[in-house]
């Protein structure tokens, strides 16, 4: 299964104590794959590292990396079509664009403008977080 996450939600992934650093942890154990473009890369880095510091954002570069190693659970997906599936919030296109391209199950988010989505005909779906663990992973 590959999923997309929405940047609203890298954050409290990364927390230590946050609920949904349970989606990070069994991504570690390589439960599911996280796709991403080089637009969504660059976008989590615009937010994170000025939230987490340099030295965890290098961590997570590393954790990626890692997954990637062991679990081949990291893809790189370069969507070369506008899907234009979120209209409300065109800046959110690039997580859309990249499911779509990744041929991802979920994109993980708390924004409701990825409803439009819910319709599109298109495979990937919105799932909040607390809906992927309980529904998808089947956690608690």
């Amino acid at each position: 299964m590959t999923v997309v996450i929405d940047t609203n939600c890298l954050l409290p992934m990364l927390s230590l104590t946050h609920p949904s650093r349970v989606i990070r942890e069994e991504w570690a154990k390589g439960r599911f794959s996280w796709a991403m473009s080089t637009e969504i890369l660059l976008e989590y880095q615009e937010i994170a590292e000025p939230r987490i510091g340099t030295g965890r954002w290098k961590d997570f570069l590393l954790l990626l990396e890692i997954g990637s190693a062991l679990f081949d659970n990291v893809k790189l997906a370069t969507p070369h079509f506008r899907f234009d599936q979120v209209p409300a919030d065109p800046d959110d296109n690039k997580f859309a664009d990249c499911a779509i391209a990744a041929n991802a199950e979920w994109v993980i988010t708390e924004d409701r403008h990825f409803k439009s989505m819910a319709d599109s005909g298109y495979k990937p779906q919105p799932i909040r977080p607390e809906d992927f663990v309980r529904q998808v992973l089947g956690l608690p």
